[in-house]
């Protein structure tokens, strides 16, 4: 045997080692299509404010000020440019985290960002702390209990809860918990800006309960009939006629198979907690992202809502790149397929299937 032919193997191991993923173009795609989603959310963010019924140089200058004093100041900010070039300027000061100072407090609309994402992300980590585990525990105890009484209640009282706006469940829990039936915990969330959230929890409570309650119906119903459908498969019953055990079925089997939609659920989830939950931290006056875009559209402050704006929309396509990545690497179909196929419309399926069975 020849020196080549015994380095033959060693070179195809190499080879095989190191291979590429097959859905790794498609990741490579999807970063892509990401980027040209985030870029034209710019697009829009820009002309949305722009198309706003006020002036920056009014609002800075007062309404006492000259229409002389308002036109040079539009010029000195670039406001007498065309649009074009205004969105071009604008577009170049984001990508260095430039949106300029806040119309209304004066301070730089990054700093203000900056302190408010810190609070709605505590938040958001906190709801999905609880709401997760809960939902995964409560959604395979009913899907193993289907048709019992327990399950008829269980159902009655999510789909109760899954009814009730965010804010009547904020009223409601105000009226139990900070009032004179109980008054354990304020019924505000004045936290302190020199200390973490975290450190504050009483603050954090009832901003918490009403966004789990809000969320976990809809969670529990997913994970319910993500599990039932696994139950009543074809390779379940053939495990079962093998001697299997239920609980082994259950764990090995069927709540594997139930995280695939329950990832698209919680990245659901996630997007909506990213986008503030505006109604319950305006109700509970808690100081986070949907606050200030509240505060910031009230006051016609253009710097504070195009970065608020832009940088909601620019998580939220994360949020579902990282789910589509999730789904791709549990579902064996997907992982090894050179083109996973993630439509929009799955995600919509997954959505009703939560509430069906």
């Amino acid at each position: 045997m020849t020196a080549s032919d015994s380095t033959a193997p060693v070179l195809t191991d190499t080879r095989a080692a190191w291979s590429v993923p097959a859905w790794l173009p498609w990741l490579l795609r999807r970063l892509l299509v990401g980027l040209a989603t985030v870029f034209a959310i710019t697009i829009i963010v820009f002309a949305a404010t722009q198309a706003l019924p006020s002036d920056p140089a009014r609002v800075i200058l007062g309404p006492e000020a000259t229409e002389q004093a308002v036109a040079v100041l539009r010029g000195q900010l670039g406001l007498d440019q065309p649009l074009p070039i205004q969105y071009a300027h604008w577009l170049g000061d984001a990508l260095r985290l430039d949106f300029g100072r806040s119309l209304d407090s004066d301070v730089e609309a990054v700093a203000i960002v900056r302190d408010r994402f810190g609070n709605s992300l505590v938040l958001m980590l906190l709801v999905l702390a609880v709401t997760v585990p809960l939902s995964l525990l409560l959604g395979v105890a009913l899907a193993v209990r289907r048709d019992s009484r327990l399950d008829r209640i269980a159902m009655a009282g999510l789909i109760l809860f899954k009814a009730l706006p965010g804010f009547i469940l904020a009223i409601g829990l105000i009226l139990i918990f900070a009032t004179n039936i109980l008054q354990v915990l304020p019924a505000v969330s004045l936290l302190d800006p020199q200390r973490s959230p975290l450190a504050q929890p009483s603050y954090l409570v009832l901003p918490t309960v009403t966004l789990v309650l809000s969320i976990l119906p809809f969670l529990v119903r997913l994970v319910r009939a993500g599990v039932i459908e696994v139950l009543e498969a074809d390779y379940v019953a053939a495990a079962r006629l093998r001697g299997l055990s239920e609980r082994r079925l259950l764990w090995r089997h069927a709540v594997p198979n139930a995280l695939v939609p329950t990832v698209q659920g919680i990245a659901m989830t996630a997007r909506v907690l990213l986008g503030g939950a505006v109604i319950v931290e305006v109700v509970f006056s808690y100081p986070g992202l949907g606050s200030a875009l509240n505060s910031a559209i009230e006051m016609r402050d253009i710097p504070v809502i195009q970065a608020i704006t832009l940088l909601q929309a620019a998580l939220v396509v994360l949020v579902n790149l990282v789910a589509d990545i999730a789904t791709v690497l549990l579902t064996p179909r997907l992982r090894t397929a050179a083109r996973p196929t993630l439509k929009p419309g799955s995600r919509a399926a997954w959505k009703l299937s939560g509430g069906g069975t």
